[in-house]
């Protein structure tokens, strides 16, 4: 009896294992069907700013090719706020199936983090798919100013407490960064004020309320083309090639200054391998597009396609680097 007994006992255990792994099977067949079919439905990506700003309209000029080549409507989906942290939030909240990505920063994907507490680690919650685009960010002050040239801005900023102050799209962006390292470098005492994107920002700029502003090229080249701003200096190691006339602040008495900006497309942690084969192979695509390319580089933005282990790589240099401004400058998120 004992011995019919653990005879039975062995079959069933047996039965299970072979029934759970046929389950397995099952849903890795599934799974594995459902990411060679991918997409299945639209798009979303979350852009960390407010409509009309600088990486909006980058994603905005993207989606159209995007769309094309996925087969299936691309959305841009705006979560201002935090300097990209409410969009980084809910893209490592959001299924990993490739549906949802992000266009992020060097704030929201490699600065923030040195910032503020998070509730979500951005390197080991996304996962990234590609560079997008690299640019220099350019200092600009509205054409009624009375600062005529960068020494004029100098000057004005040296003052003890200073009334030139310089805003940007944010906490931990590019064109904060930018001017806090220009404020360590020259020994400035101007402040900065953040906006929820660059949009909002050059409506004051516009309007004179704000002095001056640390600006996305896509944000200023229009402005600057029909003589509302004028541009003081560029703020990365060569010249624009859509402001050929404007100096460097590396050329203006700094010399090795270089604070370059960037946007890269990530996804969820956990999407599988082929989701993000096909997305970067998607993402590469478009910004070797020669339409999209042409329109990217008209705003002085540099289409920046990569793998996604480089846009890894970069993002975590990046991060180093602007971790320790952030320590020396001593910022503090919001």
């Amino acid at each position: 009896m004992p011995l019919n007994f653990d005879v039975a006992r062995r079959s069933a255990l047996l039965a299970l294992t072979l029934l759970g792994a046929a389950s397995c099977f099952t849903a890795h067949a599934q799974t594995a069907a459902a990411d060679s079919n991918f997409p299945t439905q639209s798009i979303k990506i979350l852009v960390g700013f407010a409509p009309g700003g600088s990486s909006d309209t980058v994603a905005r000029i993207m989606a159209p090719k995007l769309s094309e080549l996925f087969k299936q409507s691309v959305v841009i989906d705006n979560k201002p706020g935090a300097g990209g942290n409410i969009a980084t939030d809910l893209l490592t909240k959001a299924t990993p199936d490739g549906h949802t990505i992000m266009l992020g920063t060097v704030g929201s994907l490699s600065v923030n983090q040195h910032l503020t507490k998070l509730n979500y680690d951005p390197v080991a919650d996304t996962a990234a798919l590609s560079l997008c685009v690299v640019f220099s960010n350019v200092l600009v002050v509205n054409s009624a100013s009375d600062v005529k040239t960068f020494d004029d801005y100098l000057k004005q900023a040296r003052q003890e407490n200073s009334k030139m102050s310089f805003g940007s799209s944010g906490i931990g962006g590019g064109g904060h960064l930018a001017g806090e390292l220009l404020k360590i470098a020259a020994n400035l005492n101007n402040q900065h004020v953040a906006y929820r994107g660059g949009a909002p920002a050059m409506n004051d700029l516009l309007g004179g309320v704000l002095p001056s502003i640390f600006s996305s090229p896509t944000d200023a080249v229009q402005h600057i083309q029909t003589g509302k701003l004028r541009p003081l200096v560029t703020t990365g190691a060569k010249r624009l090639e859509a402001l050929p006339n404007v100096p460097t602040i590396a050329e203006s008495g700094f010399p090795g200054f270089e604070a370059t900006n960037w946007y890269a497309f990530a996804a969820p942690a956990k999407t599988s391998p082929e989701v993000i084969k096909r997305l970067n192979a998607a993402l590469v695509a478009t910004l070797k597009d020669p339409g999209v390319v042409a329109q990217l580089r008209k705003l002085g933005l540099e289409p920046t396609p990569t793998s996604p282990a480089e846009a890894a790589r970069y993002i975590k240099a990046e991060s180093d680097k602007w971790g320790n401004v952030v320590r020396k400058a001593n910022i503090k998120g919001s």
